[in-house]
């Protein structure tokens, strides 16, 4: 690696990540010109292991904000361009693209498309989400957490395959508290933030504190303009924590006044479907008219299909995971023919997705 001016470098803050480290860096080198790590208090091998895949590796004194650490890193870099990863990610596919992306390009913003993974229903599942990580020099982050860079440039797509394993199950339960107590303090100053309230209600969804989700959701949603792109996440969000909260009622009458907004997401009607089967079990006398949307609903998520550049959506809930769910409920019936149509379906649909 060179300190001179390079076209791209790999700017990284990471703090104990010795499981995952190699990963994320051995997957951007033959794509960069440079990678940087700043280590913000590692007591593992994070450092060796980084220096080791050819990292230039500084330390930076953690001071519970994720910005100040961001913009240090980004000090150390002396590129034109800089892709932001985290220690949990990883170059999957189509790396090139960052090149062809910038190569003779006045600034811009590149939006990249992360893969998170998720434990669902002993499923690995992933959720698919545009986020900001290809900079043009000089830009810098703003917030304590969820951070965010600020640039007036313009915003570019680009097809860049990251995948990201920091929501699974082990790693969010070493991670508890740490999110919350700074969304917290950033809260404490912006009450009426609609962005980090929708990050305080997800911090309290993935730890299954939902009553206290629903009040933030709920909050959150008030706040949020129509046209923000979390916003589709942030619904599908609240009708699962009404569902799991059993006030399904109240969920209903939310999914009924959102559904026009909606008719493009198969994870609303997915949700929606999962919500009538919670409700229908809990109250039988309710099932009679419930089962037929369940159907509904899941049918409709594979006349939409899967729609990745909707933020939040999980890939399968417009394919094989609605088709599976149209299979369980047929074979509860005792429809043989019409189950067995639909578990082949789901299976056609899930290794075509690994394809």
């Amino acid at each position: 690696m060179t300190d001179s001016i390079s076209e791209l470098a790999l700017v990284m803050i990471a703090r104990n990540e010795a499981h995952c480290i190699e990963k994320a860096l051995l997957s951007a080198r033959p794509y960069v010109d440079a990678m940087i790590v700043v280590d913000t208090g590692s007591t593992d091998d994070t450092r060796l292991l980084a220096e080791n895949c050819g990292a230039q590796v500084y330390d930076f004194a953690w001071c519970d904000d994720f910005a100040a650490a961001r913009n240090a890193a980004l000090e150390y870099s002396k590129s034109r361009w800089n892709l932001i990863l985290d220690a949990d990610e990883w170059i999957e596919a189509n790396g090139d693209a960052l090149r062809k992306a910038i190569r003779n390009q006045q600034p811009f913003v590149g939006l990249i498309p992360v893969a998170s993974e998720y434990d669902l229903a002993g499923e690995v599942e992933f959720a698919k989400s545009w986020m900001p990580r290809l900079l043009p020099r000089g830009v810098r982050y703003e917030g304590a957490i969820h951070e965010q860079p600020i640039s007036e440039k313009p915003r570019k797509r680009i097809d860049v395959e990251i995948g990201h394993g920091g929501y699974r199950r082990e790693l969010l339960d070493q991670k508890k508290g740490r999110n919350r107590a700074l969304l917290l303090k950033m809260l404490d100053k912006n009450p009426d933030d609609p962005y980090f309230l929708y990050q305080l209600a997800r911090d309290y969804e993935v730890y299954e504190d939902y009553p206290e989700a629903v009040d933030a959701f709920i909050r959150a949603l008030e706040l949020t303009p129509e046209s923000v792109p979390f916003r589709h996440e942030l619904v599908v969000r609240l009708l699962y924590c009404l569902k799991q909260v059993e006030q399904h009622q109240v969920a209903m009458e939310f999914a009924e006044s959102e559904m026009p907004e909606w008719q493009h997401s198969p994870d609303f009607f997915f949700v929606l479907g999962d919500l009538a089967l919670d409700w229908a079990n809990a109250d039988p006398n309710q099932a009679g008219e419930l089962v037929p949307m369940i159907e509904s609903c899941w049918k409709r998520c594979l006349d939409i299909g899967d729609q990745p550049d909707l933020e939040g959506s999980v890939i399968g809930r417009g394919s094989h995971l609605a088709a599976l769910n149209l299979a369980v409920m047929y074979e509860s019936f005792g429809n043989a023919e019409q189950a067995m149509k639909y578990r082949e379906m789901a299976s056609e649909m899930k290794q075509a997705a690994k394809r």
